[in-house]
């Protein structure tokens, strides 16, 4: 098989990927993240995904396999909202930040969105590409503002988006999920596995139903 680049810096996509057991490199995408003017939450996410890919795909000379994967939180005013409505919760630049996205999520539903794409490189060109978008709906517990203080001290909030991590396991922000756990965390493991196994990567099965929480709960202890 041809080489496995992991187009993403995140230690959680990291952690989660290599459980699978597949050999890779690292290869950090530089692309500008700005949502565009009146572009749709999931536009925007599927976009990003393409443009990480692309943006290591060409620096690659070899045959290679391409992971890119990009998470937004997703805020609107109903769970049908997110196509057009949606505000987008991004990673916090200071701790009022952080504060304000925790307690405008506090007690209500969220999504969170994932966008995967995989591109198989050979010959110089990108012989497949595919994108697929996973989303959770997410419902917050009804913390209050000195966890949420105890919560931002910790400095964990500054790298996620949404300010908050579901695996923490102290602050443990959320009272129900539907949907992929691993999602939420940045990387929905029944997707990529199907993903992967529509490639034919050896040794991966397609996963017809998500057992996620199942499966990488205690890998985040």
């Amino acid at each position: 098989m041809s080489d496995f680049i992991l187009a993403s810096s995140s230690p959680r996509r990291r952690e989660l990927f290599g459980t699978l057991g597949i050999p890779y490199r690292i290869h950090k995408p530089e692309i500008d993240e700005t949502q565009r003017t009146g572009e749709a939450p999931l536009d925007y996410v599927q976009r990003l995904s393409r443009e990480k890919a692309e943006a290591v795909a060409t620096r690659l000379t070899i045959p290679s396999t391409v992971l890119a994967a990009d998470t937004v939180v997703i805020l609107s005013a109903d769970t049908m909202g997110i196509d057009g409505q949606g505000v987008i919760l991004g990673k916090p630049m200071d701790a009022a930040d952080a504060r304000d996205m925790l307690q405008r999520l506090r007690g209500r539903v969220h999504q969170v969105c994932t966008a995967i794409t995989l591109f198989v490189l050979a010959d110089g060109e990108v012989q497949t590409s595919t994108t697929q978008v996973t989303r959770t709906d997410v419902t917050m517990r009804d913390y209050s503002d000195a966890e949420i203080d105890a919560y931002i001290a910790t400095g964990d909030p500054f790298d996620k988006a949404g300010s908050y991590a579901i695996q923490h396991p102290v602050f443990k922000p959320v009272a129900q999920l539907e949907g992929c756990y691993t999602n939420v965390v940045g990387l929905p493991m029944c997707t990529l596995q199907t993903m992967l196994a529509n490639i034919h990567w050896p040794g991966i099965e397609a996963q017809p139903a998500c057992h996620c929480r199942e499966n990488y709960t205690g890998l985040f202890g």
